[in-house]
């Protein structure tokens, strides 16, 4: 059988001069040679680890590709797993137990597991980064932190509901729960994700995660039910939410530092069936806008840019909720913002803190709405001003009439396109010709999923036309999209749209026009993007069906 060293060569992993070197440092510093490879990184994971399978007669496995055994899972505890790094994969009646393992060194868990369960290990070898996605996969996340919890502490195999919720300070273990809830921020921060979800129904807790607009399941231990009081507990304090009352819905927010990068959570707790539910929205305290990176073709950047340079008007942008206006106004504010411009927004929440701007919250419990907050501002002598939403008359009278004094004012409808958003201001009760005098263009806009550039592929259709997709690899969690831009449509008031307005026209007959006069839809704007290879069709007919 050949030696460690004879396999690195004889397969090009590393070369002599590295190999010597190695050596060297592992001679002097008593430390085995695959370590020294290892943690000096000069050769990858998975060439050492083959390499070392084959020098020893061990196997080596992608664990993603190998079925793993629930028999055998069950039978490991995730506490031991997690505290040795392995993950079983198979256990046959004969009392043998195949484990993966990421350092073959390390005998102590062969032979902790051998003892504690009465069972004969064999290794195979397995990249650490695979075994941890395992770990997640089959014992979910924080799986051994509740099994440390519970086995300090009796099961209460009762059903949980809002009655009978405990204070985390009644539990003896905050320590623990402050690690269980960090862990799984800290899980869903890793994986992107802009919302984290608890939710509990009558056969159990469900924890999921949006990542990219998209929900997904995470897997949790099962026995976290008997934890999920503690759980909801820790949230209200970390938030500063009253942790008795469990019978109104609460709001909150808190700021964590996760990694050295700070992240501002927006808590909102409301009752259920089987006890609360928890939204945390995760929003990091400091982001670069940047109107170039959303997406936006070259005529649309041109047309935006130009719109946020004059010096009066308003834009407004339309789309329903998640569709990325708030990003969009950032980015235009981002774009705004110097020494010489006031700018003050007025916003329910504030999402994001932007340097050297006034940002105001909305607080509806003292009257501080956004049609009050936007009438004190105007006598703080602003540049421009962004309002968050426009949802009554009153703030669109104000917002229109701020507009008309000299002020440049960016805002937010909910509308499904951009033809909507004249035939919703006249709905509201605002005169056509204050629209026709003040708004510039409305602006609906949607987030599309991007391809994944790591397994993105050309393939062919059923049609013979030839279209990227991804394929689905670990980066994107095997979905084949990672990230979201933008697709946009501009109704600017010309003329003829204008005339429609000032007739009190619908929304459908100003689409029509919109489409006589060749400005391009939402639909096309995406179509776009298809054919640049950026998203797919599917992707496009899942945001653009309802519109």
């Amino acid at each position: 059988m050949a030696s460690l060293k004879d396999t690195l060569l004889e397969n090009g992993v590393i070369t002599a001069a590295n190999l010597a070197e190695a050596e060297q440092i592992a001679a002097s510093s008593y430390t085995p040679l695959i370590t020294v490879l290892s943690q000096r990184g000069l050769v990858e994971e998975s060439a050492l680890l083959h390499a070392y399978a084959r020098a020893h007669g061990l196997a080596f496995v992608v664990l993603r590709d190998t079925p793993v055994s629930p028999a055998a899972v069950r039978r490991l505890s995730a506490k031991l797993a997690a505290h040795y790094h392995v993950v079983p994969v198979d256990v046959a009646d004969n009392g043998m137990m195949t484990v993966a393992v990421c350092d073959p060194l390390d005998m102590r868990a062969v032979e902790d597991i051998e003892t504690s369960l009465g069972v004969r290990v064999v290794r195979v070898l397995a990249c650490r980064e695979d075994i941890d996605e395992a770990l997640q996969r089959y014992y979910g996340v924080g799986a051994d932190t509740v099994e440390r919890i519970l086995s300090e502490q009796p099961e209460r195999d009762i059903p949980v509901t809002v009655a009978e919720s405990l204070d985390i300070g009644e539990q003896g273990a905050d320590a623990s729960v402050v690690r269980l809830v960090n862990q799984l921020l800290k899980d869903a921060i890793s994986d992107r994700a802009t919302d984290l979800h608890f939710e509990m129904h009558r056969d159990g807790v469900v924890v999921r995660r949006r990542i990219d607009g998209i929900l997904y399941d995470t897997v949790t231990a099962g026995r976290m039910r008997t934890l999920y009081p503690s759980i909801i507990s820790r949230i209200k304090l970390m938030s500063g939410l009253n942790i008795v009352e469990r019978r109104l819905p609460q709001d909150g927010r808190a700021r964590v530092s996760i990694d050295n990068r700070n992240y501002d959570l927006r808590i909102s707790i409301v009752p259920a069936m089987h006890g609360e539910d928890v939204v945390i929205r995760i929003l990091p305290s400091t982001m670069l806008f940047n109107l170039e990176e959303l997406g936006f073709n070259p005529g649309q950047l041109k047309m935006l840019n130009d719109m946020i340079a004059a010096p009066h008007g308003i834009l407004f942008v339309t789309g329903p909720t998640g569709s990325g206006k708030s990003t969009t106004l950032y980015a235009c504010l981002s774009k705004l913002n110097t020494r010489e411009r006031k700018i003050i927004t007025i916003e329910d929440p504030v999402e994001y803190e932007l340097r050297g701007i006034t940002q105001t919250q909305m607080n509806p419990k003292i009257g501080l709405s956004f049609a009050s907050a936007l009438r004190s501002m105007l006598r703080h002598d602003p540049d421009v001003m962004m309002v968050g939403e426009v949802r009554d008359r009153e703030t669109a009278e104000i917002a229109v009439q701020t507009a008309m004094t000299g002020h440049l004012v960016l805002s937010t409808l909910h509308t499904n396109d951009a033809a909507g958003g004249a035939a919703r201001l006249i709905d509201m009760g605002i005169d056509p010709y204050l629209i026709t005098s003040t708004v510039q263009a409305f602006m609906a806009q949607r987030l599309v999923r991007t391809i994944c550039e790591n397994c993105r592929e050309l393939v062919e259709r059923a049609d013979g036309v030839m279209r990227y997709q991804g394929r689905g690899c670990r980066q994107c969690n095997q979905c084949g999209y990672r990230g979201r831009i933008a697709i946009c449509e501009f109704l600017p008031l010309v003329d003829e749209i204008s005339d429609l307005i000032l007739k009190r026209a619908s929304a459908h007959q100003i689409r029509e026009r919109a489409n006589a006069l060749g400005m391009p839809t939402l639909r096309e704007d995406g179509l776009s993007k298809v054919e640049l290879g950026l998203t797919t069709e599917d992707e496009l007919l899942r945001v653009t069906l309802a519109s």
